[in-house]
Formats: structure tokens, C-alpha cells, sequence
């Protein structure tokens, strides 16, 4: 092998790249950690989940050839790796995976040899080095590593079901319980006998000597729910080669943290915290968590606390952690964005554009960690004075669950104090967190095509950006009760796919349109318009009569005044867009929204509360677009080439090789949905409210064309009302307003000063109702009419007054008592304002509490109380 040190990360990603480049394939860039469209998956997790639908044929691709570099997380629902990392040499959060693609072209053949060729001939690894595993029936695989690669068959393993079910096995590949699998061949790399570890399928496979490096997948089946195995329309290759583990072999290193990537992130951790010793476990995993969190950003993930932001928010606290746990009490997670950018930005352009808004994200993270652990830490303190020794599980659980504390904080500090965890209890508590969120939080797939059907099926042809009746309409599958049937009878729920529709599925954010389809004696009502595999047009309803078929000839019509209403809301999103970016800056990107006939949402990342001046340019930024009536064009081009002229794409969406772009006036995006000819057409634009979402997150509601005008004649009657009220015109109504504000203040002043005068005047008589029991005196009365304010201003005056004291007071309003006790002098030392008032809320049937000096409550007003204020001298004697 050459010279371990040229082969840095960068290096071998582009190696990588230009290989497959000259053997035909297409190099596509990284798709987002959020899969697009893809309910059945928390994250990217593996280099195939972009070409899902490929595998499935729902999606066809004009190159059957392609390779990428793309970016992977582990750290949620089934893939999860986070408790590992930093611990063992080679698991990451986020990781990069090479790989190349056959969909229906190239197979097993090929692959192997162009695996071989690039590990052995480009760069250069012992061939004596390489071990290679088959499913144990795939005997083409075994024939082509022995017969043409020429691959002794002493370093050729075959491995069966030994994951204790049928295809359950190391070599047979899937990616969730259904989909697209396959047998599969990996490739190992042996570190030498210096290091402990069988080879692949010996007792002690799970050594560090044979490290696996690639594998090699023959897409094969679509795995149905019930086990089966259909054949997909076309074998597919699908690899994936860990660029972490590579770069170890071809760097000379064992563990992945050595690479040149993981040695400049842990350097530069080490200089912001102060840690000297390269090898520290916490270094690495800051090292790590600083790419999954930075990618999650950019790829429209923020911290939250359910979801996807859920998962970033603990890898940010777990980083936040350990940087704790080298004594590290200030933000500094943030600053290795930069460094970060310095190693990965050219490969990926997008976190070079986004380093900026990353770090002021993780930055605030940090903030509201140091917030929280000041209110864990009170609540740790209350849960380590009850515990008799140890914190219980139930408790620490509490901790971590609600308050952001990971275990082993709570352990260190436990430890500290000489406590111990019952970590039987808390990982009961965690169970029985994971079998809820399994069963309410699940991410499921919904209506499903199966496999066979999609290779039947043309894509659906949408014809209703022009209009909104078509005839003619065939139907091409029903589905009843999400299986396909021959027909449906009235009365029946389904769904009708059809060969062409004017009906706009649900997509962008965008409604899907309802309306009817009709023919010979059949009406079926469309409730919702959905997209399954994302081509087929799903109208979703109910037959209302006659007898529906497969090969039937339908007309649909689209409820036109719902679409017309969706399509203004659809065009004014757009120019909102616009005039965020413009008023607040490019960092605003759309986190979600929702185009509705009634309404229009719109979610986007910002981290301040838009100002009420901010909010009412904007809403004058987009009218004068409405005025300004632009047309609005739309044309189809190659995906880079729109976003080379400045497309927006929009958070979540799945893009196909073309895309449609919609231009009205500065405003230009990638956009399937419906909208207006000319910006015109929307009338009228009113922004309804703003508030936040989630950490990073805004929200705007906003109404147009006559719900708008609606809006504003609503508003426009309560502020007559209200006019009406203070018995003046629309527009004497604000300083009428104000002075009934100053005189009502006035008013309160002059209360204030009475009640004040009054509770003097029961001061005096109070003081010479004092007893003395024990050399203190004591005050203990019941006041008609007088709040909590009154109550401390009397207690201090009696104190004052009194010297040595102790005083309880009961104001009493409407049957409720405000309590109050102070202690003054000598009397300190010896009663505890809180735990005497304690007692008197409780005969009172309320509670109490506050300092040892002054204590406040509350509770009924009644014979409880009047008793308890009697029994106040003898509390005092008892040695309260």
C-alpha cells in the first residue's frame, strides 16, 4: 500500500467519485438527513433510502447508473447508536457511506469486480488481506469471488440465518421489517494477529481484527408484511462503504477517531475545553456529535423536544455533557462549526452556507442547557434530600426525561455526594418511555402500493393545473381497505387511481382536492387527493352509488371554489417567503406549512419573535406584490440548473431530475402545486399571527382574497363596538381609552393609599394585642378586606414596632384567607416563619411556605382558621 498519510478523507471521497464516474454512473449529490416524503424512516440511515422508490420501480431514473457520498445518522428509532459512540473505535452518530447503484442495469458480476479493482488496483490494499463473506444460498456470488476474482476459498465465508429467523442473517440486507432486501456480499479487512478477533462467522467475529469495509448488496425482493418475497421488477446493486472505516485502513490507523478528520476536530476540542489528553472518551464524542448536530441544522432539523428534534436536542446535550465533565461551564460547542466547515465545507456546500445560522443554533442550545441544568440541579437537590442514600429510579428517570439530565450526570453528581442510582429503576422508567412512544409515536407508511401493482401502473398524469374538469378518466387499480380489488359496490370506502387527473394531490404543503367522479351511473365523492409512490394520484372517498370497475371510463370534477381559495393561499405563500428573506435575511428557510382554502401557515426558521414593525413591512412587502399583479410563470429544467438560477427548494420535499418552477416577480421556487395567473388574483393579504413553534422555529397565519376581506370587517365591527363602548367614534376611541386607563389607575392609587391607611391603623391596634410567651411577643389576628401586599407591609410594621416578634396574619376576602408570618429579632433564632405558617395553613385546609423570616399562603376562611390563629402562642411555646 502507498503512503498511508496522502489518503485524507477528502481524498478518498473524490477517488471514490471518480472511479465509479468512469464506469458509467451519475454522480449524485447527498440527499438531507430528513428524508423526503418518507414517513417510514427518523433519518437518512443508509446510502439507499433516496432511491427507495427506484428499487420499488414507482420512480424511473434516465442514468440506471449512480454514486454519491451520502451522509447518515444513527441515533434514533431502530438504527441507534449513540450510547456507543465515543466508547468503541468505530461507531459515529453521523457517519458518510460511498456508494454506487445498478437500478436494473449491472449486477453481481460487475460489482465485485469493480469493488475488487478499486480496493486492490486504485488503492492499493493487500489483496492477502481481504476476507469476503455470501449469503450461504447465493452460490453466483461464492463462484464469482473464487472463479474470477480468484479469492481463496479459505478466505470466502458463508453465513446463514443466524439472526433467528428466515433471512434474518448478517448477509441478507433490509433496510426496515418491509422493502426492498436482498442476499449480500461484504468485504473485510484484517488488522493482523496483533489484535484480538476471529473472522466473520467464528465465535469471535465481534473482535477488532476483521473489520468490515463494504458491502455489497444484490437488491433482489420487495418483503412483504407477511414475510413473502416478491421479486423486484428489476435486480438492483445497491453498496455501501463506510468512509470513517476506509480512511482508518487506508491512514494505518485502527480506530476511526485517528483519521485526519477526527484528529482536527478532537484537537480544537481539546484547545475550548482545556484538555490536554488527546485520548479522553469525552474529546471523541464531541468530535462526533459536533457533525450529526451541524448536519442535522442545515438538513432543517432544531432542537426540540419531540421528533427529530428531540434526537438532535440529545446529541447536543450529550455533547454539552461531556463538556461538563471536563469542567467546562461556558457555551463552547458552537465555536468547532467553523473547524468543522474548514474539513467538510467543499464536499458539502450546503453547511459551508448555513455555518453562520448552525452555530447560532447550537449556540442557544447551549444558553437554554445552562438554564436547564440550573433548574435540574434544585430539583436533583429536593429528590438527594428525601432519598435515604440512594436516587431513585423513578426520579433520575425524572431528570433525564424532563429535565435534559443523562444518567451518568446524575450518577457523577450522586457519587459526589456519596448517593447512589437505582439504575434498575430508571431503566424500568425508560421501557416503559419507549413502549409508549412506540405505540402512539410510531412513524408509519400509511396506504401502501405493493410492489407487483407499481410495475403494472403507469404514473398518474396531472392535468389540472388549466383546468379542472376532464373526462375520458380510466381507472387504472381500486383499493379497498388498502388491497387491490376488481370493483367496489356503493357505499364503499377506496381509493381510485386513475391515468390522468385534474385533482391536486396533497403535496408541498398543499391540500389535495376534493370534488366528484362520475359516470354511467356511478358517483364516487373524492374526500382528499393523496400521492402514493410518489406518482400515483390517490382519490380517496366513497362510492355514493352504482358500481364502480377497473377499466372504467370516469369524469372528474374538482370542487372548484375550494381549489380557487387553496391556490391564492398557495401564491401568497410564496411572496411571504420572499419577504422574509428580504425584511429578516437569508437565513429564513420554510420548516413546514400548510396551504389551505380557509387559511395559509407558515412555519420558518428565525430565533426571535418577529417584531409588530417587522410584521406589519411585511405584510405591506407583500401587497404591494399583490398590487404590483405579476404574472406567474412556471417552466420545467433540469433540477441543477434551477437552483443555478436562484430556485428556492423548499424543507422536506423530494425532487425528481426535472422540477417545475414557479417565478412571480423576485420570488422563484421549485413548486408543483396550483396557483393563481397573476399575483393579482390574490386581492388581498392579511397576516393574522406570529408566535414560535419550537426552538428557531416561527409561525405565520395569514388570509387572503375574501376570507381576508372578511377578516378585516370583523375587525372592523369589533373596534365600532368598542367605540360604541366608550361612547365616542372609531377614532376618538384611543384616547378615550387612555383616559379611562389613567383615571382607573388614579382610582387604584387612591384604593391603595386607604388600604394602606387602614391596615396602619390595625397596625397600632394589632401591637397592643400582642401576648409574650417565652420573652417574645406574638401577633396572631384574622383582617377583614385586606390582599397578600397589605399583609407583608403590616407584618414588616409590627416587626419594626415590636422588636423581638412573631407575627401571623390572616386577610380574608370572599371566604379565601391570604396567610402570612414574619419573624423578627431574637425570635430568629429560635421559630421559622415557614414551618409555623405551614402549620396554621393546614388547620386552615391550605398551604404555606416561604423563608425562615417570612413565610406566605393561603387557605379557607372559617372556623379552621380562626382556631389555628388561637393556637399561635402555644406553637410558639412548643418550640416551633
Amino acid at each position: 500500500m502507498t503512503n498511508p498519510t496522502a489518503y485524507t478523507t477528502a481524498r478518498i471521497r473524490s477517488d471514490f467519485l471518480e472511479f465509479f464516474r468512469g464506469k458509467g454512473h451519475e454522480i449524485v449529490p447527498s440527499a438531507p438527513l430528513v428524508p423526503a416524503n418518507d414517513p417510514t424512516l427518523l433519518f437518512t440511515n443508509s446510502g439507499m433510502v433516496q432511491f427507495k422508490d427506484v428499487f420499488l420501480g414507482a420512480e424511473k431514473r434516465v442514468n440506471p447508473r449512480a454514486a454519491d457520498v451520502q451522509r447518515c445518522l444513527r441515533a434514533g428509532g431502530k438504527h441507534n447508536d449513540l450510547d456507543s459512540v465515543g466508547y468503541t473505535a468505530r461507531h459515529h452518530t453521523f457517519f458518510e457511506m460511498l456508494g454506487n447503484w445498478s437500478f436494473g442495469d449491472y449486477f453481481k458480476k460487475e460489482a465485485i469486480a469493480w469493488a475488487w479493482e478499486l480496493l486492490t488496483g486504485v488503492w492499493g490494499l493487500p489483496k492477502e488481506r481481504l476476507l469476503v463473506t455470501v449469503y450461504h444460498t447465493d452460490d453466483e456470488a461464492y463462484a464469482l469471488w473464487h472463479d474470477m476474482i480468484g479469492v481463496p476459498a479459505e478466505r470466502i465465508v458463508r453465513i446463514g440465518d443466524n439472526k433467528g429467523a428466515p433471512f434474518a442473517s448478517d448477509n441478507f440486507w433490509q433496510m426496515a421489517d418491509t422493502g426492498p432486501c436482498g442476499p449480500c456480499s461484504e468485504i473485510f479487512y484484517d488488522h493482523g494477529p496483533a489484535h484480538f478477533g476471529g473472522p466473520p462467522g467464528s465465535p469471535d467475529e465481534d473482535g477488532d481484527r476483521y473489520i468490515e469495509i463494504w458491502n455489497l448488496v444484490f437488491m433482489q425482493f420487495d418483503k412483504q408484511p407477511d414475510g413473502t418475497l416478491v421479486p423486484l421488477p428489476a435486480p438492483c446493486v445497491d453498496t455501501g462503504m463506510g468512509l470513517e472505516r476506509l480512511a482508518a485502513v487506508l491512514q494505518g490507523v485502527h480506530s476511526n477517531y485517528e483519521i485526519d478528520l477526527f484528529d482536527a476536530l478532537i484537537r480544537k476540542a481539546s484547545v475550548l475545553t482545556g484538555t490536554p489528553d488527546l485520548q479522553d472518551k469525552s474529546l471523541r464524542v464531541i468530535a462526533d456529535h459536533i457533525r450529526a448536530c451541524s448536519f442535522l441544522i442545515v438538513d432543517g432539523v432544531l432542537p426540540s423536544n419531540e421528533g427529530r428534534g428531540y434526537v438532535l436536542r440529545r446529541i447536543i446535550r450529550r455533547a454539552l455533557r461531556h463538556g461538563w465533565m471536563l469542567g467546562v461551564r461556558q457555551p463552547f460547542f458552537h465555536q468547532l462549526v467553523e473547524t468543522l466547515d474548514a474539513l467538510m465545507g467543499d464536499a458539502y456546500p450546503e453547511l459551508r452556507a448555513k455555518r453562520d445560522f448552525v452555530g447560532k443554533a447550537l449556540l442557544a442550545e447551549e444558553e437554554r442547557f445552562a438554564e436547564t441544568l440550573d433548574a435540574g440541579m434544585k430539583i436533583f437537590d429536593d429528590v438527594a434530600a428525601k432519598s435515604g442514600g440512594a436516587i431513585p429510579g423513578a426520579d433520575a428517570f425524572r431528570l433525564y426525561d424532563t429535565y435534559g439530565f443523562p444518567l451518568d450526570l446524575t450518577q457523577d453528581i450522586a457519587r459526589e455526594r456519596g448517593l447512589s442510582v437505582d439504575i434498575a429503576g430508571f431503566e424500568s422508567a425508560m421501557e416503559k418511555q419507549r413502549e409508549t412512544a412506540r405505540a402512539a409515536g410510531r412513524f408509519g407508511g400509511g396506504v401502501q402500493l405493493p410492489a407487483d401493482l407499481v410495475a403494472q401502473l403507469q404514473p398518474t398524469r396531472f392535468v389540472g393545473y388549466d383546468r379542472l374538469h376532464e373526462a375520458g378518466l380510466v381507472v387504472l387499480a381500486l383499493l379497498k381497505d388498502g388491497r387491490p380489488v376488481e370493483s367496489i359496490d356503493a357505499g364503499d370506502a377506496a381509493i381510485v387511481i386513475l391515468d390522468r387527473t385534474p385533482f391536486y394531490a396533497e403535496s408541498g404543503g398543499q391540500v389535495g382536492d376534493t370534488g366528484e367522479l362520475d359516470g354511467h351511473g356511478v358517483r364516487f365523492r373524492v374526500d382528499d387527493t393523496l400521492k402514493l409512490a410518489g406518482q400515483f394520484h390517490a382519490h380517496v372517498g366513497t362510492l355514493a352509488s352504482g358500481s364502480l370497475r377497473r377499466g372504467d371510463h370516469l369524469l372528474g370534477a374538482v370542487d372548484a371554489e375550494r381549489r380557487g381559495s387553496t391556490l391564492l393561499n398557495h401564491s401568497a405563500t410564496h411572496l411571504l417567503h420572499g419577504a422574509l428573506r428580504g425584511l429578516l435575511g437569508t437565513h429564513v428557510a420554510q420548516k413546514g406549512s400548510l396551504v389551505a382554502p380557509d387559511r395559509l401557515r407558515f412555519d420558518f426558521s428565525h430565533f426571535q419573535p418577529v417584531a409588530s414593525g417587522q410584521l406589519a413591512e411585511i405584510e405591506r412587502l407583500v401587497n404591494a406584490e399583490v398590487r404590483a399583479d405579476h404574472p406567474v410563470e412556471t417552466r420545467e429544467m433540469a433540477m441543477q440548473e434551477a437552483i443555478d438560477a436562484g430556485a428556492i427548494a423548499l424543507f422536506g420535499e423530494k425532487y425528481g431530475e426535472r422540477v417545475r418552477v414557479v417565478k412571480m416577480g423576485d420570488s422563484v421556487e421549485l413548486c408543483g402545486g396550483t396557483h393563481v395567473a397573476r399575483t393579482g388574483g390574490i386581492g388581498l393579504f392579511k397576516l393574522v399571527s406570529e408566535g414560535g413553534v419550537s426552538a428557531g422555529v416561527r409561525r405565520i397565519e395569514a388570509l387572503t382574497g375574501q376570507a381576508a376581506l372578511d377578516h378585516v370587517a370583523a375587525e372592523e365591527q369589533r373596534l365600532k363596538d368598542v367605540a360604541g363602548l366608550l361612547g365616542g367614534t372609531t377614532a376618538e376611541s384611543i384616547d378615550k381609552l387612555r383616559a379611562l386607563l389613567d383615571r382607573q389607575k388614579k382610582l387604584e392609587r387612591e384604593l391603595d393609599a386607604l388600604k394602606a391607611k387602614a391596615a396602619s391603623g390595625a397596625t397600632s391596634s394589632l401591637a397592643d394585642q400582642a401576648v409574650e410567651v417565652d420573652g417574645i411577643k406574638v401577633v396572631a389576628a384574622r383582617l377583614e378586606n385586606v390582599d397578600a401586599k397589605a399583609l407583608r407591609d403590616a407584618i414588616d410594621r409590627l416587626r419594626q414596632q415590636l422588636g423581638d416578634a412573631v407575627v401571623v396574619l390572616a386577610g380574608v376576602q370572599d371566604g379565601k384567607a391570604a396567610l402570612a408570618a414574619g419573624v423578627g429579632g431574637a425570635a430568629a433564632g429560635r421559630v421559622k416563619a415557614g414551618e409555623l405558617l405551614a402549620k396554621v395553613a393546614a388547620k386552615a385546609g391550605g398551604k404555606a411556605g416561604g423563608r425562615p423570616d417570612m413565610a406566605q399562603g393561603g387557605g379557607i376562611d372559617g372556623p379552621g382558621l380562626v382556631q389555628a390563629l388561637v393556637e399561635v402562642p402555644g406553637m410558639i411555646g412548643s418550640g416551633s
